[in-house]
């Protein structure tokens, strides 16, 4: 009997509620902030936190976000990501079954895994959709699928691929985006915005006790290769390279920031008011944590942080859109799931 040998390979993106409505958000958002990576409190203080203060007061505001980029196919980061899964699919060929799942929510990561099962799948690549590890992000997707396969009797070979933000065709990918911006107005500067977090989930396996002191900013080296501050700023540079822009002319900062403890800094409300304040009047923003659009990149970043620029004299904020389904992303999830020499030589000139 010839059985075919196939690949089991799964895209995993971060979640979006099933619809923009108040209790499917809450139901998302309750799912979340549970995940002990995300929110990194003992149970009895994470439980009440989530369930009694966060989602009931959380979720009518961002339900109606979620009604301004919700589309007639759905949310766009499932609809991306439901064709970057074909495309991806269509590029690899038959010796390939591509699965998307969200780590929250719809499809969920359990479904798309018994997809696989079901099809027969010999192995199975694991590819999270965050350029940058964090252990709230990437940590979590390897958590959750180990979780799951626990109680396969038959474990196939596993392939976990890492953070990607120093592949060439990543970085091509959004240099690509920030030149057709480019070559259609002049900026006065670029800011690179990622989403943030609180500063004591940084460096818990690090030998450094600050970023400061591992000089996370300017370099990337073997005591703080897992920083996610550090591979931002990492990013940042391998992007400001490829544009051509020089250092003076870019800035890193980080949102979506939730509570009053610290959070990566710089803020970047802050930063956009402290743009304008310098006269700046033309900004070219990016969010490299993101592959696709979604909630944080068109209205946060696209809208919210817009309209904050022009109220402090500001006159024009461009958000330099995600990658989606790009093809030269498409081409780098290629190279991810058949990894290619070229990403380690690149995390050396990082």
């Amino acid at each position: 009997m010839n059985v075919s040998y196939k690949i089991g390979v799964l895209l995993v993106n971060q979640g979006t509620p099933d619809s923009p409505s108040v209790p499917h958000v809450r139901k998302y958002l309750r799912e979340f902030l549970m995940d002990e990576r995300v929110i990194d409190l003992p149970f009895l203080k994470r439980w009440p936190l989530v369930n009694l203060l966060i989602a009931p007061f959380r979720a009518p505001k961002s339900a109606k976000l979620y009604q301004q980029v919700w589309t007639d196919a759905g949310s766009p980061l499932k609809v991306y990501g439901y064709r970057s899964a074909q495309l991806l699919q269509d590029s690899l060929g038959k010796d390939y079954v591509v699965k998307l799942a969200m780590r929250y929510q719809n499809p969920s990561v359990a479904q798309a895994l018994a997809e696989l099962k079901e099809a027969g799948v010999a192995e199975l690549v694991i590819v999270p959709l965050y350029p940058q590890y964090a252990s709230a992000t990437t940590g979590s997707v390897y958590q959750k699928v180990m979780e799951l396969l626990h109680d396969w009797p038959v474990i196939p070979p596993l392939r976990l691929v890492p953070q990607f933000w120093e592949h060439p065709q990543f970085v091509g990918a959004f240099a690509k985006i920030g030149k057709k911006h480019l070559q259609q107005q002049n900026y006065d500067h670029v800011v690179f915005t990622y989403h943030g977090l609180p500063e004591r989930q940084l460096h818990k396996d690090e030998p450094f006790k600050s970023c400061t002191e591992a000089n996370c900013q300017h370099t990337l080296h073997a005591g703080n290769q897992n920083c996610y501050r550090a591979q931002c700023y990492a990013t940042s540079r391998a992007i400001a390279r490829e544009l051509g822009v020089a250092e003076e002319n870019y800035t890193v900062c980080f949102q979506s920031r939730l509570g009053k403890e610290p959070w990566l800094q710089p803020y970047t409300e802050d930063v956009v008011q402290q743009l304008a304040a310098r006269g700046i009047k033309n900004v070219l923003a990016f969010a490299p944590s993101f592959v696709a659009d979604c909630l944080e990149t068109t209205i946060e970043v696209g809208v919210e942080y817009k309209e904050l620029f022009e109220e402090h004299g500001g006159e024009h904020w461009q958000l330099a859109e995600s990658l989606n389904d790009d093809a030269t992303w498409i081409s780098c999830l290629h190279a991810l799931v058949q990894p290619h020499p070229s990403t380690a030589e690149a995390r050396k000139a990082a």
